[in-house]
């Protein structure tokens, strides 16, 4: 990057933020595009989230109800809860403090975003949509993130004192967060089977 910095320094020139490539644009003559190093960390990130959310549609289509929904003593949720929760918090983290409108309702995120604790229930409804947002939510990033919506971020600390200052922070930490919550799910169904 700095040896293409230097040779079009005496040019007149700006850049242009383009998630996939960044584009340079020389006024005065070519420029070649610039693959992001972190380019194949980010698919990585996009290939890491979707292989967790095809576990854990997994766990919602095949855990029964009752497992689902119970709470052990010593936990604070339940398996349900903690599948939710990362479907809200990617939303979150990308779209909403990118600027951009989130692709799940209002009441879902009411409902399980950071600080709220479940109340043992969930109905077929709920579960269903849950179940229907796992997937495409990560598609609908990485095409959204493919198209350059995210062009801007609201600089956010999250609980774990990581601070992020854009969608590529995002979308990182947001590998580490459903990672959390997916040992959660592995912990709560080690007891769970137990009673």
């Amino acid at each position: 990057m700095v040896s293409l910095y230097k040779s079009v320094l005496p040019h007149n020139f700006a850049l242009q933020r383009n998630p996939i490539t960044l584009n340079c644009t020389i006024f005065s003559g070519n420029c070649k595009k610039y693959q992001p190093k972190n380019m194949s960390t980010l698919e990585n990130a996009f290939d890491v989230t979707l292989q967790n959310r095809k576990r854990l549609y997994k766990f919602l289509k095949e855990t029964p109800k009752e497992i689902l929904l119970q709470i052990p003593q010593g936990f604070r949720n339940n398996i349900w809860w903690n599948i939710a929760h990362v479907v809200v918090t990617q939303q979150l983290l990308v779209y909403k403090f990118s600027g951009q409108a989130m692709k799940v309702n209002e009441a879902l995120v009411e409902k399980f975003k950071k600080g709220t604790v479940p109340d043992g229930t969930a109905t077929e409804e709920e579960i269903k949509q849950v179940a229907d947002l796992l997937l495409p939510t990560v598609e609908w990033m990485q095409e959204d993130y493919g198209k350059g919506l995210f062009d801007g971020y609201t600089e956010y600390t999250t609980s774990a004192n990581v601070t992020l200052s854009s969608v590529e922070d995002a979308i990182i930490f947001n590998v580490y967060h459903e990672g959390l919550h997916l040992g959660a799910i592995l912990s709560l169904l080690k007891v769970v089977s137990k009673s």
